[in-house]
């Protein structure tokens, strides 16, 4: 039995040089135009949703006091370039 997938059209308007890229690829992939775009979005999706995570996971770690003092790291960062570089700050 098939699963039949609701969907929906979006439009939007790209600059030319855009969706001339995206012809050409689907043409070299032997995908439709649709299929990348769908590729594209899934993907930045993914990406953002993996960014939102990380940025609640990094405030819940300052709200609970686990950060590095500035100083700390800036003179670490400084020191990598010299004969005796310091340990990396925890």
């Amino acid at each position: 039995m098939a699963t039949t997938v609701k969907t929906r059209s979006v439009t939007a308007h790209v600059p030319v040089d855009l969706a001339e890229k995206i012809d050409e690829i689907a043409e070299r992939l032997e995908r439709s135009k649709n299929w990348i775009v769908k590729q594209a979005l899934s993907a930045w999706i993914d990406q953002e949703e993996e960014r939102n995570r990380l940025t609640r996971e990094a405030l819940a770690d300052v709200d609970a006091g686990r950060v590095i003092d500035h100083q700390a790291v800036q003179a670490w960062a400084d020191s990598l370039g010299t004969d005796s570089p310091l340990p990396e700050p925890r």
